[in-house]
């Protein structure tokens, strides 16, 4: 239990970013401070005036934590990469987030285009900048197309030559339309190497070109055109002065640091990615007699890169680790590509470090007691499913559940957790589409054929585009599926992956009469489970969750109107037949257990009618 009064005294007086979770541990703020505990103190204090909106949100505040910086400006660069990773709900966000624009040349193409791009994605192309001037980049896009000739359309090349007629640009000669065949992929691919040349910052030909064709303009009282060349040779100067080539967005790297008190140890975890620090995590070790920092580390890094789907291209370190190469070949094999371990010495990257080892050092002081509960809670509780199932290697559980209002506009839920924590980025819902009527079983089937067949899709598509294999939501799937509910349930999913050849461990929830979970029902049995056991509470947690996320769907496509009785979907039963069966017998259960003869009875109602609405609650199930 996170005692709040009792965590701001432990507060330090120092530079950080803080971040505000609530009950359901999503962040719901982040800001900065000179001194996180002058800072953080004043949302809790009786006296605070804060407005209106941060009093709601401190009333929805279950838990805090911060990560210290060695300045205010860290504090207020870390604020602003967590704000844009998380959007937590009480920060003011940007909704148009325009970002400083690149340039992009589409080179994994036959046929290249230079385009403009707000971000760069880890896919073939080659991206310039980032660039201060929209303009500029603007300008220096259509000048080289006038050099270069390169094509604007999105046509599919070389599939598509022949098929439609050139362009307005082949008719005004900026382009020489490779989708008629009238240049070779070759000629093609030797402008394109021009342009990338010009890119890259060899502007001298360019720039000589240009003020020959300004001046030849100006001799003839061309002074429009000559105007036109003189703008474009200071766009060319402008974007010059930041111009460098990437071909993957930005830097990813984690950086690990740990900290060590008798024979405890906390192991910090700092997150980089595109270059940007977007989070952090921490962890708990318990150290062997007479074991280094340099062992923590060492086991570590093992422990931690077997579980998690993405490795970085750079681990930097706080010091050297026994069997460091090693380790690092070992990543190479699983990532596919190489990993460099290093120790900085000095400069930004050695900061960065110091920085992540003087957070584990506080959070070791003063977390301890609080983060073994937390293992407990979480890595703990996984370690007990793992065992009472007889798994082992659990990382990532996806729970479904199905909700509906009186059987109609049924809505799916897939709630994520990894290592014992919610992943709510990965939280997919799904509107069913295939099943009228109340039927959860054929429901769950189509939402979890849609949700594996989506993520075999993408794999397929990322391997043949032979794009990092970095997973997302649907791509990796999960150690263990748990399925709201007993035999049926399971069954279903079992069903779905035998269908699509995926060997998937699948876990029901067995509930008792007062809809309390009683045990888990796997390999055709059911396990008895410790109500006092931190399993027990975890799996509790992850179906009230699955159940919370598709009530919150459902309720929110009710705001718009998009949910009625589903009475309405039977022929022959308007407003007054309607009324008169749910008059009659208070809810659908009674209806759909009531007989043809039973319901030909009730008033309004006709043997025909009786015989629809009979029909619609008993077709064949599954």
């Amino acid at each position: 239990m996170f005692h709040i009064e009792e965590e701001l005294k432990k507060l330090p007086s120092l530079p950080g970013v803080y971040i505000m979770h609530d009950k359901q541990d999503a962040i719901i703020y982040v800001g900065k401070a000179i001194s996180l505990k002058n800072r953080v103190r004043q949302y809790f204090q009786k006296s605070r005036n804060l407005g209106i909106k941060k009093e709601q949100m401190v009333e929805q505040i279950a838990r805090f934590e911060y990560i210290v910086t060695d300045s205010e400006l860290e504090a207020l660069v870390l604020e602003s990469n967590l704000i844009k990773e998380h959007c937590p709900k009480y920060n003011t966000m940007l909704k148009d987030d325009k970002n400083y624009p690149f340039i992009k040349v589409t080179a994994g193409e036959a046929f290249p285009r230079i385009m403009t791009a707000r971000s760069m994605k880890k896919d073939k192309s080659k991206y310039f900048g980032p660039y201060t001037s929209a303009g500029a980049v603007k300008d220096v896009i259509e000048l080289t197309r006038k050099l270069y000739h390169l094509r604007t359309c999105s046509r599919n090349l070389p599939r598509d030559i022949g098929k439609e007629r050139p362009c307005l640009y082949y008719h005004i000669k900026q382009c020489d339309a490779p989708c008629q065949g009238y240049i070779t992929e070759s000629a093609y691919r030797a402008q394109v190497e021009e342009l990338l040349d010009f890119l890259n910052g060899n502007h001298k030909k360019i720039l000589t070109q240009l003020e020959e064709k300004m001046y030849e303009a100006s001799e003839k009282m061309e002074f429009e055109d000559a105007a036109q060349y003189r703008d474009l040779i200071q766009s060319v100067k402008k974007i010059g002065e930041r111009q460098k080539i990437t071909d993957h967005p930005g830097e990813d790297k984690d950086i690990i640091a740990a900290a060590m008190e008798d024979a405890d140890a906390v192991v910090q975890v700092f997150f980089v990615r595109d270059g940007k620090l977007i989070g952090r995590d921490h962890f708990y070790m318990k150290s062997a007699p007479g074991e280094n920092r340099k062992g923590i580390l060492s086991s570590f890094l093992k422990q931690f890169y077997a579980g998690t789907p993405f490795i970085p291209k750079e681990i930097m370190l706080q010091e050297e680790v026994e069997d460091q190469e090693l380790i690092a070949k070992w990543l190479e094999s699983r990532k596919g590509k190489k990993v460099r371990i290093s120790v900085p010495k000095k400069g930004t990257k050695e900061k960065l470090v110091e920085m992540a080892y003087h957070n584990a050092k506080l959070v070791l002081r003063q977390d301890k007691e609080r983060i073994k509960r937390e293992e407990g809670r979480t890595i703990g509780a996984v370690k007990e499913i793992e065992e009472l199932l007889g798994l082992s290697g659990v990382q990532r559980m996806e729970a479904y559940d199905i909700s509906n209002i009186s059987g109609f506009q049924s809505v799916g839920s897939m709630v994520v957790y990894e290592k014992g924590k919610p992943k709510r980025s990965d939280y997919r819902k799904f509107k069913i589409k295939s099943v009228q009527g109340p039927n959860d079983y054929a429901s769950m089937e189509e939402v979890l054929t849609r949700r594996f067949i989506h993520g075999m899709d993408e794999r397929e598509e990322r391997r043949q585009q032979q794009l990092e294999d970095e997973f997302g939501s649907f791509t990796r799937f999960p150690d263990l599926i748990l399925m709201d509910g007993g035999r049926g349930q399971v069954n279903i999913a079992l069903e779905v992956l035998d269908k699509l050849h995926l060997s998937i461990p699948v876990c029901g929830m067995v509930k008792d009469d007062k809809h309390r979970t009683r045990g888990l029902y796997y390999n055709n049995q059911e396990i008895p489970i410790s109500r006092d056991s931190e399993g027990f509470k975890l799996i509790t947690r992850i179906q009230d969750e699955a159940h919370r996320f598709a009530i919150e769907y459902h309720r929110s496509l009710r705001s718009k109107g998009q949910v009625h009785s589903v009475l309405d979907d039977i022929p022959g039963i308007g407003e007054t037949r309607r009324k008169a069966l749910m008059k009659h017998f208070k809810g659908l259960e009674g209806i759909r257990e009531a007989s043809v003869e039973t319901l030909s009875n009730i008033e309004s109602m006709n043997e025909r009618a009786a015989r629809q609405v009979y029909d619609f609650f008993h077709k064949k199930e599954r």
